[in-house]
């Protein structure tokens, strides 16, 4: 299958995935994990397309790599980390089997199956519509399969010693010792024995881990016998990401609980007061969160993620002095803090500069293109002041994105007609033409024998 071909996949793989299943957009987290992938993939040789890190909404300990350079980690998986080791080994290996083409060797055999078909059996398998082995049969009922073909996403014991072996080579060039892996596929190992309904997704597509767990921990185990190098970098960022991650997917009234002991128990802990902090501010008690910041920032004062979260949290109460303030220090400490950036451009706009808001959101949607939101508001901030064929432009592209084909064909219409950029106006007429494309698939999609289960789908605001 050629990089093209695999990239038409992947966005219909997409299409599949973001129907059926919720995946988490908090842009810190997916920043923490795309830099986590960057390093391993600097010690990769180049490849034929960009790859985009993602987290599945859910408690199955599951993580694979889909079509075009997609790869998937479920939160379930990554709350049962206990440090960057671990997340690093999981992606170097799901990194490598995407290195290999093993994937694309196994879309290449049923090239025959319709592609939105292919990809809708790809996302059931991968993403583990009911965990398990049952998965697969399930996922199998969808659609029509050409020729009788079925679909095996099962990797061999030899993709798997070749992932293991090539990810282990990534993973030191990348400065890790690659203890993480052994002891992540330890976990999903040991997450079968709960019961039989809890079999791990990971190990219907990934077989063999007793044989993975007994030759990576051999290898690992001579290789730090030599040099003696383990993982060294500040548990922060990890710790951090980490605590996102458990008030994004925990429930609110338990994390309190947890969190409120927490700094009971720890009243000098800095990071027990950023903790405690997060969740106050998800559960709208934005003043006790904001002094928990305050606090922490006593022990931290130039942590650059304490400073962001309390502007934020000044932001969303209407402080905007306050907020600039503290988000101006935020950013000069770091500069490709995407959020920190958003939140300033957010209070531009609010005080009607609308000039700097309009660039500073420019800047967000071309350095992060994951940051969904800054394209939004980049186009809402264009049309307050005056320039119609962007916010067009830009709106059109943001709801292209979201899938939201009535908003996107309006808004794309509209930026066609306010335009004189004649690069834009082509680029334009091919969004329409793919909008169209799409239509018409829909409306010829033959009716699925047995849909995927719909996941209840968790209305987002435009990041606050």
């Amino acid at each position: 299958m050629s990089a093209k071909e695999e990239e038409e996949l992947s966005r219909e793989f997409m299409k599949a995935v973001l129907k059926h299943y919720e995946l988490i957009d908090d842009p810190i987290l997916i920043k923490y994990v795309s830099d986590t992938g960057g390093k391993i993939l600097a010690a990769a040789p180049p490849q034929p397309f960009a790859y985009r890190f993602h987290i599945v909404k859910n408690e199955n300990y599951n993580a694979f790599a889909g079509p075009g350079g997609h790869i998937f980690i479920h939160s379930g998986l990554f709350e049962a980390m206990e440090d960057e080791e671990e997340l690093a080994g999981i992606m170097a290996h799901e990194i490598s089997h995407v290195v290999c083409r093993h994937l694309s060797d196994r879309f290449e055999r049923s090239k025959k199956i319709q592609i939105a078909t292919l990809a809708g059996m790809a996302a059931g398998i991968l993403l583990g519509a009911k965990g398990g082995a049952e998965a697969a049969s399930h996922a199998l009922t969808i659609g029509s399969v050409a020729a009788g073909q079925s679909l095996s996403l099962s990797y061999s014991r030899e993709d798997e010693m070749q992932a293991d072996q090539i990810g282990l080579d990534y993973l030191k060039k990348a400065g890790y010792s690659g203890e993480g892996i052994v002891t992540i596929l330890k976990k999903i190992r040991d997450k079968r024995w709960f019961s039989s309904a809890e079999i791990p997704a990971y190990l219907t597509t990934h077989p063999a881990v007793e044989e993975r767990i007994a030759y990576m921990g051999s290898r690992v185990e001579k290789s730090l016998e030599r040099s003696g190098n383990r993982f060294s970098s500040s548990r922060d960022n990890f710790d951090k990401a980490h605590t996102r991650l458990i008030v994004t997917c925990g429930n609110d009234e338990n994390i309190l609980r947890l969190f409120g002991q927490d700094v009971t128990n720890n009243p000098d802990d800095p990071i027990a007061h950023y903790r405690y902090g997060l969740i106050l501010s998800k559960t709208g008690n934005r003043v006790n969160a904001a002094n928990h910041f305050k606090k922490a920032l006593e022990k931290k004062a130039f942590d650059p993620d304490i400073l962001r979260e309390l502007g934020k949290t000044y932001f969303q109460d209407g402080l905007y002095k306050e907020a600039e303030k503290t988000l101006e220090g935020a950013i000069s400490l770091a500069p490709d803090d995407p959020e920190a950036l958003f939140f300033s451009g957010r209070i531009k706009a609010e005080t009607g500069r609308l000039t700097e808001a309009e660039q500073i959101f420019k800047t967000i949607t071309e350095k992060y293109p994951y940051y969904i939101p800054a394209l939004y508001f980049l186009g809402e901030t264009s049309g307050k002041a005056g320039n119609l064929a962007d916010a067009h432009y830009y709106l059109g592209s943001y709801y292209t994105i979201k899938e939201d084909i009535k908003n996107a064909r309006f808004h794309l219409g509209k930026a066609l007609q306010e335009t004189d950029d004649q690069g834009r106006k082509i680029k334009i007429e091919e969004m329409l033409k793919d909008i169209k494309k799409k239509e018409k698939r829909e409306k010829e999609k033959e009716p699925e024998t047995r849909p995927l289960p719909r996941r209840p789908q968790i209305a987002r605001n435009q990041g606050g």
